[in-house]
């Protein structure tokens, strides 16, 4: 009987290993969360939320079914410009202080090639959700010279900012709209195990 309880015990261990789940942190000093809209049709208009956070747990070395859980602080919105970043936390955008976390949740990460993923999830700004899809790149994981173990992803997608109620424009002369209804994600990750 006791042998039968140690062979029990010694599947059950192998078995919890084998789903061993690893949680990582953000390296926020070398993670940029990014994007960029169209601004008279001509140019692009760059920038990125100096404040988040976020909890991520990977089911293996390969981060394929990794669960992600983001949150930035949306007065930390930052484009090189006070009176533009003023007024995209007016209600015209983003009503910051009505709505001042935007969110995402992950629903999948799926691998899809050498070092790809498609990451779906949903993403909550102001009171909208909406489901949003985007490609990762793992550009590797190393031992930095501390002895920490970090994971680099750069992330790409784009949002429809009608669908979640930052529906500000104007027309130009030219026809088109001052600001693009696209918005192209760009986030860079740097992510450290822990211990």
């Amino acid at each position: 009987m006791k042998k039968l309880q140690l062979i029990a015990i010694f599947f059950l261990a192998v078995f919890s290993m084998s789903f061993a789940q690893t949680e990582w942190t953000f390296d926020k000093a070398h993670s940029k969360i990014g994007f960029s809209v169209t601004h008279l049709l001509i140019a692009e208009v760059d920038g990125f939320f100096r404040s988040f956070d976020g909890k991520i747990v990977a089911k293996g070395d390969d981060f394929e079914n990794t669960e992600i859980e983001f949150s930035a602080d949306v007065n930390s919105i930052f484009t090189a410009n006070e009176q533009r970043d003023a007024h995209l936390k007016s209600d015209d955008f983003f009503n910051a202080e009505k709505y001042p976390t935007m969110t995402f949740k992950s629903k999948s990460f799926k691998k899809v090639g050498d070092k790809k993923y498609k990451l779906v999830g949903d993403l909550t700004i102001r009171n909208f959700t909406k489901t949003i899809e985007m490609d990762v790149k793992h550009n590797g994981t190393v031992k930095d010279p501390w002895g920490n173990i970090k994971a680099g992803f750069t992330i790409k997608g784009e949002i429809n900012r009608f669908d979640f109620g930052l529906k500000w424009n104007a027309a130009i002369e030219a026809g088109g709209l001052v600001v693009g209804e696209t918005v192209e994600l760009d986030i860079k990750i740097e992510l450290a195990k822990k211990s």
